[in-house]
């Protein structure tokens, strides 16, 4: 499953939509954004612009890694618009009978969702 929303990121219900009774293991990421200095000073918020079709780009990443390793299910949301400190920006879960595999599959999610074409990102300091 993929959705690119405005609305928060709910860390609570990404669980029941990922789990299945043959899955071992169940891994979930946030990614959250974080302060840090920038040349115009201290992150306030990142504002995150759609310029293509994110959800199709999503779910292109979706089948590239459930069609390649042993992967029951995984589901990839991201945020859109101003996402401000400490707010979740992404969310990437995998299910397999294999933690091993799912934290692969995880870990190459989270690398694919930083290099979207189709999200561009804008940090705004203050």
């Amino acid at each position: 499953m993929v959705l690119i929303t405005t609305d928060p990121i709910d860390p609570h219900g990404a669980y029941d939509m990922i789990a299945s009774k043959s899955a071992g293991s169940v891994l979930i990421h946030y990614a959250v954004v974080k302060t840090q200095e920038g040349k115009g000073g201290v992150t306030c918020h990142i504002d995150y612009a759609l310029a293509g079709d994110a959800e199709e780009e999503l779910r292109s990443i979706a089948g590239e890694i459930v069609g390649s390793r042993g992967i029951e299910d995984i589901l990839l949301i991201r945020r859109s618009g101003r996402v401000g400190v400490g707010e979740i920006i992404s969310l990437v879960a995998a299910s397999s009978p294999s933690s091993e595999d799912a934290f692969a599959a995880c870990k190459l999610a989270i690398g694919r969702l930083k290099t979207m074409r189709s999200i561009v990102k804008s940090e705004v300091c203050g």
